[in-house]
């Protein structure tokens, strides 16, 4: 499969506005996402998918690709199937790298593209890994995983899945990176916004209600922290420093 990276990003955001350019150890947040992504063996071509001038001008400064889709998204999946038509050549795969991970492991983005390409009936592919602390369990900014036998999502949940009655769950954390087949992303803007997805805030759950499988790799190691506040981003910049 021919895989394209595609970062979403937005200047506006209600917790920290123009975050994408914001600099971490004298690069922007955007553009460390964008080398560590592109760093994958399975990376064909990568590019920012945004609406905003700015990011834009500066993406194409330090010799990224950007596509600029238009309209008004409810999510990034959204934004990157309005992408599909402006991309230099076909794909096969596109794997959605969050804006904000600029610790971003370029084997989980490996892991992701081939355990879609090796398992056939998936339509979308994520990663997890094991939860250790209930603080994170009780978390509902955390959003857990449930797998059933052949590593594929049952369900995600920022409420703690599943439920231990007795003793201690096993419990995953979803780590927000996602592969799509292209004929799949295709269809999902048209799919009807499910309640799920409503109530829950998690756009993989529009995926799941319409019947549609996504496998789960498994880390054993913990995802690096990303950047959702200004806080998150001084913890960032003390681990590069």
């Amino acid at each position: 499969m021919k895989v394209v990276i595609v970062i979403p990003a937005r200047w506006a955001s209600s917790r920290f506005p123009g975050k994408p350019l914001t600099p971490i150890a004298g690069m922007s947040l955007i553009q460390r996402v964008y080398e560590r992504a592109s760093r994958s063996e399975r990376a064909d071509d990568t590019y920012v998918a945004t609406d905003d001038d700015r990011i834009a001008r500066h993406v194409e400064a330090f010799g990224g690709k950007v596509v600029r889709p238009e309209g008004v998204f409810a999510t990034g999946t959204d934004r990157i199937a309005a992408a599909l038509s402006l991309f230099d050549a076909p794909y096969d795969q596109v794997v959605n790298v969050q804006g904000d991970e600029p610790l971003i492991d370029p084997g989980l983005v490996k892991n992701v593209a081939e355990m879609l390409e090796r398992n056939r009936e998936a339509s979308m592919s994520t990663a997890c890994h094991p939860i250790h602390e209930e603080a994170s369990f009780a978390n509902p900014n955390v959003v857990k995983v449930v797998l059933d036998a052949k590593g594929f999502a049952l369900y995600f949940s920022r409420a703690g899945i599943p439920y231990p009655r007795e003793g201690k769950a096993t419990a995953h954390r979803h780590i927000g990176i996602y592969g799509y087949r292209v004929a799949f992303l295709s269809r999902y803007s048209s799919l009807p916004v499910s309640p799920l997805e409503k109530t829950e805030a998690l756009e993989q759950l529009r995926a799941l209600w319409h019947g549609f499988r996504i496998v789960v790799s498994v880390s054993a190691a913990e995802a690096p922290p990303g950047v959702d506040t200004p806080q998150d981003l001084e913890a960032v910049r003390k681990m590069l420093a």
